[in-house]
């Protein structure tokens, strides 16, 4: 079995998401006849194009959702149908034990995803850590000091709408 967890980067523009798929699909295509299981919280942007690559390459996804009420509170009307049909694709979805969203609840998120996965694809530019705890590079850089392999997927040409982590 192959256990993929998965961060990246919210804000990628809608070319670069095609770029980024493309890549995605390679990289799961390394896994083909293997039992592959992929780990994301399937934001918009990264999260949930690596979900559906992985679905589409016949994959098992296991979302992890931070809070209680993140459906509810974080998911906005651009990303709520996507949301829901990878939550109801998935062959579980795991509650962090949050009532509210916030740092805590993302950390423990992120802590989760690597905790069960033995690699990390990282759809990251290779900016900094913010600082915030929950950003993408802050979960590569904890995948790496707990020896977590990272693949990092940046293809050529791919761009962000803002300089956020």
């Amino acid at each position: 079995m192959v256990r993929l967890a998965t961060t990246g980067h919210m804000d990628v523009t809608r070319t670069g998401m095609q770029l980024v798929r493309h890549a995605l699909e390679t990289l799961l295509a390394r896994y083909s006849g293997q039992d592959l299981v992929g780990y994301s919280c399937i934001a918009p942007g990264a999260d949930s194009v690596f979900a559906d690559a992985l679905l589409a390459a016949g994959g098992r996804l296991i979302v992890v959702i931070p809070s209680r009420d993140y459906r509810w509170t974080q998911v906005g009307p651009a990303h709520a149908a996507t949301f829901d049909r990878l939550v109801a694709a998935a062959d579980e979805v795991v509650v962090m034990p949050y009532d509210t969203v916030g740092r805590s609840a993302y950390e423990a998120a992120n802590r989760e995803l690597l905790r069960r996965a033995e690699r990390l694809v990282a759809i990251w530019d290779g900016s900094a850590p913010t600082g915030n705890g929950g950003g993408t590079a802050d979960v590569v850089e904890s995948a790496r000091a707990a020896k977590i392999p990272v693949d990092v997927v940046w293809p050529a040409g791919v761009r962000r709408t803002s300089t956020a982590g």
